[in-house]
């Protein structure tokens, strides 16, 4: 299947899952959450990148109790 100019060029991969899992991604497929295998792993690897990014990074925002000067918020449940 041809590209479009904008699509990225994608590398081949091998990984060697449990055949659960596999059955499993393969339920993915067949309910329609995903279009195929490949498109699932794609977004489960791009969560995998954004979830370590966010480690990288959330130490340096969470403030200190000494910096934390909020009011408090009481939550109440909904209706």
């Amino acid at each position: 299947m041809p590209r479009n100019k904008g699509q990225e060029k994608m590398s081949l991969i091998s990984v060697h899952v449990p055949k659960r899992m596999l059955e499993e991604l393969d339920e993915l497929v067949r309910r329609g959450i995903y279009p195929n295998r490949s498109e699932a792993i794609r977004a489960a690897i791009r969560e995998l990148i954004y979830k370590e990014s966010l480690k990288s990074v959330r130490p340096a925002q969470e403030p200190t109790p000494a910096d934390d000067q909020s009011e408090e918020i009481t939550v109440l449940p909904g209706r």
